[in-house]
């Protein structure tokens, strides 16, 4: 096991603060400290976090399923934790969670211009199923969807 994957676990509502200060460096439309708390207190969806190293969130992935369909809600790392291990650590856990939960499929969205993103879903397996117009504001542009059965 990594050092990475040995700091991988599910978020706490105590962690909903951190995550949104990660969703407000990474996303144009971040949602606030109560939705992530709203979100972590709901049993069909969770939040797995690398956990702090010297005080500091690096990472978080969610996850919202029905059935045995898993739709992956949100990537985020730090960019001073990029390329470091941390996102492809939290896919991982994800899709051992996923399997673990019978799930047949993990799907996401993307936008097409983010090249680092496509680079690790494409490379751990996930592949282009469609895309949804118009999907993304503040720019606007597509998603394309991506998805890997497990």
């Amino acid at each position: 096991m990594s050092h990475i994957a040995a700091r991988i676990a599910a978020a706490v509502p105590a962690d909903a603060g951190e995550i949104a200060r990660l969703e407000a460096a990474c996303f144009s439309h971040p949602r606030s400290e109560n939705a992530l708390r709203e979100e972590i207190a709901q049993p069909e969806r969770y939040l797995l976090l690398v956990q702090k190293r010297q005080g500091q969130l690096e990472g978080y992935v969610g996850l919202e399923y029905v059935l045995d369909e898993g739709y992956i809600t949100d990537l985020a790392v730090f960019s001073r934790c990029r390329r470091h291990g941390v996102g492809t650590a939290l896919l991982r856990e994800l899709e051992r969670r996923g399997r673990a939960l019978g799930l047949r499929f993990l799907t996401l969205e993307v936008r097409p211009s983010n090249a680092a993103a496509l680079g690790l879903y494409r490379g751990m397996g996930y592949w282009e199923e469609g895309r949804r117009r118009d999907f993304y504001t503040s720019p606007r542009e597509d998603a394309l969807l991506l998805t890997k059965y497990l």
